[in-house]
């Protein structure tokens, strides 16, 4: 019978390969704007799936995407400013 232990220790994180490196927790950082706002625009959408839309909640979905909007735009020109400075924030 053959022993599949050590094929099983090659597919098998480390510990230390279970956590997020510092690079991607950078990456969440930078965009937690963007999915704070996604967020809140599905919240807004939620609220009104089974129900017509008051004037109030087309309000706060309109709030909402103009947020998602702005998150995006600012995310887009951090990439496009660090793209034209070489990396060097």
């Amino acid at each position: 019978m053959k022993s599949i232990a050590a094929l099983q220790a090659a597919v098998t994180a480390t510990p230390s390969e279970r956590e997020p490196s510092d690079a991607e927790l950078d990456a969440i950082e930078t965009e937690s704007p963007l999915i704070l706002a996604q967020v809140a625009l599905l919240d807004a959408q939620i609220i009104t799936i089974d129900c017509t839309p008051t004037e109030l909640d087309q309000q706060r979905i309109r709030r909402a995407r103009r947020r998602v909007l702005a998150a995006r735009r600012d995310l887009a020109n951090r990439a496009a400013n660090l793209a034209v400075s070489g990396g060097a924030a």
